[in-house]
């Protein structure tokens, strides 16, 4: 018998126990600062060299770099370890699901991430640690070491679009699944949000794990608001006792 896939989408919620912050959450970063999100905004940051440079110090204080996986993200790398089909659909730039023990070629990252720099001209591609230990050098703005060109982190910012490639590919998991569960996403953010009702349009069982409330609650066939760090693993411990 072919055991059902299980596609999560995983959303910031997933990653405040490891210490990193929710952008949009009542007590998020875009809430209580709103001139930060220029500083990963598109236009500003390729037109604005002080722009630029307030980003490279916002990423030199982030500490999301040193992040370790929780519970959660340990949750979902086991449950792929038992031999049930999974794919992980994440919204963050962090790179835990990875960490944590999830093969990289089952995580799809819709953002980018942010351990890694792309060159803006070249596109040209490195480690954000090398990059950063540049700017602690002093650098305020480095360039791309092979064609001179604008660096920025490997993350889709606002005013861009996501990689066509990757959004395809996780359309075709969101068709295909048994199960989908989102975790710790809003699911205001669109297209990412758009998969849980492509998800249920095809049949899926569609599960939500997230403190507030979202604009999918009402196709859910299950709802938990519990933390979701002690949630998920249960959650999941159920899904593969089938």
């Amino acid at each position: 018998m072919n055991r059902p896939l299980v596609a999560i989408l995983s959303g910031a919620g997933i990653s405040t126990d490891s210490g990193i912050p929710d952008y949009r959450g009542p007590n998020g970063l875009w809430r209580r600062d709103p001139e930060a999100e220029k500083l990963v905004t598109h236009e500003y940051y390729m037109r604005d060299p002080e722009i630029r440079r307030r980003s490279w110090q916002m990423r030199r204080k982030n500490h999301a770099l040193k992040a370790e996986p929780n519970s959660a993200h340990l949750a979902i790398a086991e449950f792929e370890k038992s031999g049930i089909p999974v794919r992980v659909i994440t919204q963050n730039v962090d790179g835990l699901h990875q960490l944590a023990g999830m093969p990289a070629r089952k995580v799809l990252e819709l953002h980018g991430t942010a351990r890694s720099v792309v060159c803006t001209k070249c596109h040209d591609r490195g480690p954000m640690e090398d990059a950063l230990a540049r700017v602690e050098a002093g650098e305020q703005d480095p360039p791309c070491l092979e064609c001179g060109g604008i660096l920025k982190s490997a993350t889709v910012m606002f005013g861009q679009t996501l990689d066509p490639v990757v959004l395809g590919e996780a359309l075709a998991i969101s068709k295909a699944c048994t199960v989908f569960v989102a975790v710790g996403s809003s699911l205001q953010v669109q297209p990412a949000a758009g998969l849980v009702g492509v998800a249920a349009d095809h049949g899926a069982r569609l599960v939500v794990v997230n403190a507030e409330p979202t604009p999918y609650d009402d196709r859910a066939d299950e709802i938990v608001r519990e933390p979701i760090g002690a949630a998920l693993p249960k959650l999941l411990a159920a899904l593969r006792a089938g």
